[in-house]
């Protein structure tokens, strides 16, 4: 898209991806408005979006850009942290951050452009190389998706490192967030721990053995390195789990060891974003192996057998050579 003249409102986070854009999307000459999307934070649990919207704002004023906050409390709390708590209650291994992606900023973030009457937004996403977010995308509508500009999604992180020092943004030598987007800082156990509580279990091995103690047997999903009590030094995996039991089934071998021969992956929701008939290939783990394959019937069938057996509930992303072509929720 040439962005001269564009109305664009850009996502800014108060981080550096999303500072870099906005300069670059100035720089080429579109009408940029930066927008700090509020979401839902958990009662009584530190939280740092006070601060992530000062540096936000700090970013913008460097800029000299028009500067608003969007309020999307409400879809964070519905479409992104209702589901995280019905998934892990359910024993599934959910994906927050694609349903973050789906909800929220290009959700409640794209309608508030368009109502706002912006050309376009823009995020910081990767959507190439070592730091490629495309994973993360498949549930968003096609329609967002062409309606996004992605400025600094073909370049690596170091080069938007020094563009950030050459635009000298407040934020340039901030490091990178390595939370939940909802969560920021407070870890996804500390939040559920608070929402399910701690409940005392068995850890088994595979012959039914007790190795140990865990805190709930919904703190923890399929695949996950867990942290045992009274057992000898691990690490321990999450093989399977006993919701009525609330027992865990842990082996000290990743599921990675385990392989998955028959090479079909079952899914729902799908949802695409080009022709199902030019998939080539499927992500079901966030920088995993991209597995060779086709979709048949709601059904991807791997061209051999899958490094790992995947877990219910995990995102499964579809490709044609790099590009994304849509995906679906594991189901089997």
């Amino acid at each position: 898209m040439n962005v001269t003249g564009k109305r664009i409102f850009v996502g800014l986070s108060g981080g550096v991806d999303s500072g870099v854009s906005a300069a670059l999307l100035k720089d080429q000459g579109a009408e940029v408005t930066g927008v700090f999307i509020k979401g839902w934070y958990p009662p009584g649990m530190p939280c740092t979006w006070a601060s992530e919207r000062r540096d936000a704002m700090r970013v913008a004023a460097r800029l000299q850009i028009p500067f608003t906050t969007l309020d999307a409390s409400a879809e964070y709390k519905r479409g992104v942290i209702e589901y995280l708590v019905n998934e892990y209650r359910a024993g599934r291994t959910p994906n927050p951050d694609v349903m973050c992606n789906r909800e929220v900023k290009f959700g409640a973030f794209y309608r508030f452009a368009k109502e706002s009457g912006a050309d376009a937004i823009a995020t910081g996403h990767y959507r190439s190389g070592e730091k490629d977010q495309s994973y993360f995308l498949w549930a968003v509508p096609k329609e967002a998706l062409e309606y996004t500009v992605f400025p600094v999604g073909h370049l690596e992180k170091g080069a938007v490192r020094v563009l950030a020092k050459k635009y000298n943004l407040p934020v340039a030598l901030k490091k990178d967030s390595q939370g939940i987007c909802f969560l920021g800082s407070i870890s996804v156990e500390e939040f559920l721990m608070r929402e399910f509580g701690i409940h005392r279990g068995r850890a088994v091995d595979e012959e039914g053995n007790t190795v140990g103690m865990h805190n709930g047997v919904l703190l923890s999903t399929i695949g996950q390195r867990v942290s045992l009590m009274g057992t000898e030094e691990g690490p321990w995996f999450v093989e399977s789990k006993d919701l009525e039991k609330n027992e865990l089934v842990v082996t000290k071998g990743r599921l990675g060891d385990r392989r998955n021969t028959n090479g079909l992956i079952q899914f729902t929701s799908p949802n695409w974003l080009s022709d199902v008939g030019q998939i080539d290939g499927a992500q079901y783990r966030y920088r995993g192996a991209l597995i060779p394959g086709r979709v048949i019937n709601d059904i991807f069938v791997a061209s051999a057998g899958l490094p790992e057996t995947p877990a219910p509930g995990q995102s499964l992303a579809f490709y044609h050579g790099t590009e994304l072509v849509g995906g679906g929720i594991i189901t089997v």
